[in-house]
């Protein structure tokens, strides 16, 4: 397992062994110990398998609030997202900056985003499955969201407001500058 760096250090980008040969590969995705020496000593309580059809599906930008606030693995097993973390830590010296992060099943890759992030993705393919853990179980009363085009955020998505395949909830979400409850 490869841990590589982002632009906001506790957002990593990983990179699983594959062991190939004529009948196909073998890659463990999730170790303790491998993921207690790249410095991500969490646990994961719950996996989600997500199918979106169309390219350019945007989903996010997510997290769930304390106490059930969750820390997120995600991977591509089919197709490729630009996946996004938002930085939501009050006090972080990287608050309202996020990390960019190509993941495809070609590349092999998967990103691990911390407790404190708004976290979303918009496909790059068609048929696209993303797989995701979280180290704690899903409580509606506790989730929130931000608004996925906020400009105060300048993400450049792949995909325009009008292109994208998005859900209402998911639309109306509140920009940052509206968001009261960010991580402590």
């Amino acid at each position: 397992m490869r841990a590589l760096p982002t632009a906001i250090p506790d957002v990593k980008v990983l990179v699983p062994d594959r062991h190939a040969d004529d009948r196909g590969f073998l890659s463990e995705t999730w170790n303790r110990r491998a993921f207690d020496a790249v410095g991500i000593p969490h646990e994961f309580v719950q996996d989600i398998h997500c199918l979106s059809v169309a390219t350019g599906t945007l989903r996010g930008l997510h997290f769930q609030r304390p106490p059930y606030a969750q820390h997120k693995l995600i991977r591509v097993v089919r197709g490729a997202i630009m996946d996004v973390a938002v930085d939501l830590r009050r006090g972080s010296p990287t608050f309202a900056r996020h990390v960019t992060v190509e993941l495809s099943a070609e590349a092999w890759n998967q990103v691990f985003v911390p407790i404190g992030f708004a976290h979303g993705y918009c496909t790059m393919a068609p048929n696209t499955e993303v797989i995701y853990k979280v180290s704690d179980r899903y409580a509606p009363d506790r989730e929130g969201g931000l608004l996925w085009n906020d400009p105060a955020l300048g993400i450049d998505w792949p995909v325009s407001a009008r292109n994208a395949a998005i859900s209402d909830r998911d639309r109306h979400l509140p920009p940052l500058a509206e968001l009261t409850d960010v991580f402590e």
